[in-house]
């Protein structure tokens, strides 16, 4: 079956398309570029890179703008989707939610539409779990935003390895944050992952933070060979 992910760039869209090209044809990405930085639909922080961590996959991308506004951005996604539809025929669509009854509602809507399937295979995973799997498969996942007390400016650029991971399991105990931010506490930017053809360097980066948020932002990147 050939089929589109939804990418992100972040750990669970990344995990969900090597989930999925494990038992499928994937034959393209789509990735939707939102004005608003609260969209509740799609991750922004670094979604520009999409396009940088697609050639390094070496899979086509597609890209498409929308301003983010809430139910009328499902209109852009909807048109991503018929763009891959007709160039790459595709029969499917991937996601990465785990959780998300609002996002993934709204994608297998748009699917049933389109006569798609809509391909889910990180739903319900654990999460402490899930964590653990992409590091010990040696992905190189990057902290790219923070929207949950305690966590402070410190949290911005780190790599969630098992040391991060404890750390996130003790907050979630502490404070109910979910350990893989499925409640919007953090963001992610996937650096590699066994997948990936080459990597990602990031030459200059800056961390932003305010009013209990902030945000990696990567602003110049190249890939290395691996």
């Amino acid at each position: 079956m050939k089929l589109a992910v939804l990418f992100s760039g972040g750990k669970d869209s990344c995990y969900a398309l090597l989930k999925a090209m494990d038992k499928e044809d994937v034959v393209c990405l789509i990735s939707m570029i939102s004005n608003n930085k609260e969209s509740y639909m799609f991750h922004t922080p670094n979604i520009e890179m999409t396009r940088l961590q697609a050639e390094a996959i070496g899979l086509p991308l597609i890209q498409k703008a929308t301003e983010g506004n809430k139910e009328e951005e499902l209109k852009e996604l909807k048109e991503a989707i018929i763009e891959a539809k007709q160039m790459f025929k595709i029969e499917g669509i991937v996601t990465g939610a785990i959780e998300s009854i609002y996002q993934s509602s709204r994608i297998q809507k748009i699917c049933d539409e389109l006569a798609l399937r809509c391909v889910n295979p990180l739903w319900k995973k654990e999460q402490q779990g899930l964590l653990k799997e992409l590091v010990d498969q040696g992905f190189k996942v990057m902290i790219s935003g923070v929207a949950a007390f305690p966590m402070g400016k410190e949290w911005l650029g780190r790599m969630i390895d098992d040391k991060v991971i404890k750390e996130l399991v003790a907050l979630r105990e502490k404070h109910k944050i979910s350990p893989s931010g499925e409640g919007g506490e953090l963001e992610t930017t996937v650096l590699d992952a066994p997948f990936f053809k080459k990597s990602l360097e990031i030459i200059d980066a800056e961390s932003v933070f305010e009013h209990n948020s902030g945000v990696f932002i990567i602003k110049k990147a190249r890939l290395m060979k691996k």
